[in-house]
């Protein structure tokens, strides 16, 4: 059950070279998440209730003096020595080495939940500063690109064919360009800071993203009958057996329970008397039972463990809701990101016909620089809106693995 359920943890991304560095952060975040080490804690300490259950009731032991000595016909009774033992009803121990085991592996499944929220955020993250990082190359590309239109106005107002403001217009709209970067990489350095407190780690620790990233032709194929298999929903199945164990020690624990014991009772001698038995010691063994007659205690448990049984049943239908919702509206969601990215591509590869148009009228000797300012906004616009779409696939697709794998 536990391979199953650690299946599908490192696989939210889909390049391999892109797989392999984020599942390193993944195991990273994994390795030194204080959060994961204090349910790992949880664990061991429930795992270690299985050896405290395991155990007898105290034995006792008991002595006591006569100070008036009661006298027999064997002799008078000094002291009295007694040592007993209660044992639970056979199988008690059983089912409660069966309950702490049951809870322990409730306590496993809270890590697991752990380490896949872990992995999601971590991996939101991350295709968060790839698209930071993105944009910031975009537009140094866009800023070089209108250094490049600079140098054709300046040539232009030298023959004639372009005012001094057209100049002026490329050289603001460069500044806007490099103020956005700017504010990206403020933008990044946020983020980098969420990114490494996910790793536990130094906050100004640089974070290497891709350089490059694109959706895939086809979506991977997402079985979402595997929403059944969610930890999160693992647990309750989890939390329902731990009070079918409870319920089984309940019905051990309301059976009597047996004690076996021992006196000794030390006895002197009768003096100037001569018989078989003079100052012979007392051995009494001893047998008894503890019968819960009034047992209202154990059918209340009872009562109780059905109402928890029903409680669990509602919360675990509740959550598989929640879960098929999310599931709907990652799925929904991807392929509208799908769609975007599709239009955006079109649409930047028209803008980029403009742009080869626009070129071609400069060698013919006409060139409208506002012609130029519109069609590198439109082809900056559209490769950020393809960033913003990829980012977006991404982080939907890491919620649809988080959700079904």
């Amino acid at each position: 059950m536990r391979y199953i359920i650690l299946i599908g943890l490192i696989f939210f991304a889909f390049a391999e070279t892109n797989a392999q560095q984020l599942a390193s952060y993944i195991q990273e975040a994994e390795n030194n998440n204080p959060e994961i080490q204090a349910f790992e804690l949880r664990y061991n300490i429930a795992e270690e209730k299985v050896n405290e259950v395991n155990t007898l009731p105290n034995t006792t032991v008991s002595a006591g003096y006569f100070v008036s000595e009661p006298e027999t016909r064997t002799g008078a009774q000094r002291a009295r020595f007694s040592v007993s033992q209660m044992l639970p009803w056979f199988g008690t121990i059983t089912a409660r080495e069966n309950y702490a085991s049951s809870l322990a592996e409730t306590q496993y499944i809270d890590i697991v939940v752990a380490k896949r929220k872990l992995a999601l955020s971590v991996s939101q993250s991350y295709y968060k500063l790839y698209a930071i990082r993105a944009k910031q190359i975009v537009l140094d590309k866009n800023i070089e690109l209108l250094e490049t239109y600079e140098r054709l106005a300046l040539t232009s107002v030298e023959v004639g064919k372009a005012s001094a403001v057209d100049v002026l217009r490329l050289q603001i709209r460069q500044n806007e360009l490099v103020q956005q970067k700017e504010v990206l990489e403020q933008d990044f350095l946020a983020e980098q800071v969420t990114f490494n407190n996910l790793l536990n780690r130094d906050e100004n620790t640089e974070v290497i993203v891709a350089e490059e990233m694109s959706i895939p032709d086809e979506d991977p194929l997402i079985l979402t009958e595997n929403l059944q298999l969610n930890p999160e929903l693992i647990k309750y199945d989890k939390l329902y057996e731990s009070v079918e164990q409870s319920e089984l020690l309940n019905q051990k624990e309301s059976a009597p329970n047996i004690g076996f014991g021992l006196d000794y009772v030390p006895v002197a001698e009768r003096p100037e008397m001569n018989f078989n038995d003079n100052g012979k010691d007392i051995v009494m063994p001893m047998v008894s039972i503890s019968i819960p007659i009034f047992n209202n205690k154990y059918k209340s448990i009872t009562k109780q463990n059905q109402l928890k049984q029903l409680q669990i049943q509602s919360q675990k239908e509740d959550r598989l809701n929640k879960l098929e919702t999310l599931l709907a509206d990652a799925k929904y969601n991807r392929e509208n990101t799908r769609i975007k990215f599709n239009i955006q591509s079109d649409n930047l590869k028209q803008a980029n016909d403009a742009e080869e148009i626009l070129i071609k009228n400069y060698e013919t000797g006409t060139i409208d620089f506002n012609d130029v300012l519109d069609v590198q906004e439109l082809q900056l616009k559209f490769q950020i809106n393809l960033i913003e779409s990829i980012k977006g696939y991404y982080i939907q697709y890491a919620l649809i693995n988080y959700l079904t794998q």
